[in-house]
C-alpha cells in the first residue's frame, strides 16, 4: 500500500528532527535480516540511547538535503536504515559495529559525527574508543 503525501511529509520532518537532536548518525544496509533480528538490534540501540529506523531511500535523501547534510551517493543505495545516536555516539557505534560483526546481513555504510560525514572505517574506529568514564580517568591519571 502506498504512503500518502501527508505521511511522507510527516516522516521527513521526523527524520529532520532526529538529525538535529542526534550527536551522530550511522547508515546501514540490513537486507536479509529477519524481523526478530531487526527488533533485537533496535532494542540494543535503544538501550544506549539511540534509535534504529528503516528509511525509504527517497525520503531519506529529502530529509538529509533538508537538514543540510551532504549525502554521498553510496549511503542510500539498496536497503537503508539509519541509527540515530542521541546520547552516546561511541557506545551506539559499538552496539552497531558488534551487531554487524556477528551478522552477515548488516553492513555499515558510513555516517555523520557532529554533522560531518564519516566513513564506515571511521564508524568502526569510533566504536573502538573506550567509554567516556574510562577516557576521563585516563586523562586524569
Amino acid at each position: 500500500m502506498a504512503i500518502s503525501r501527508k505521511r511522507k511529509e510527516e516522516l521527513v520532518n521526523q527524520y529532520i528532527n532526529w538529525m538535529d537532536k542526534s550527536q551522530a548518525l550511522f547508515l546501514t544496509e540490513y537486507s536479509g535480516l529477519s524481523m526478530k533480528q531487526i527488533d533485537d538490534l533496535r532494542s540494543k540501540v535503544r538501550d544506549v540511547g539511540g534509535e534504529f529506523h528503516i528509511v525509504k531511500n527517497t525520503l531519506g535523501e529529502v530529509a538529509f538535503n533538508s537538514a543540510g547534510l551532504k549525502l554521498p551517493e553510496k549511503f542510500l543505495l539498496g536497503s537503508s536504515a539509519v541509527v540515530f545516536a542521541f546520547q552516546d555516539a561511541p557506545e551506539t557505534a559499538k552496539v552497531l559495529s558488534d551487531f554487524a560483526r556477528t551478522s552477515e546481513f548488516v553492513k555499515i555504510k558510513g555516517g555523520y559525527l557532529n554533522r560531518s560525514p564519516i566513513s564506515a572505517e571511521e564508524v568502526k574506529a569510533l566504536a573502538d574508543l573506550p567509554p567516556l568514564p574510562v577516557m576521563r580517568a585516563q586523562l586524569l591519571a
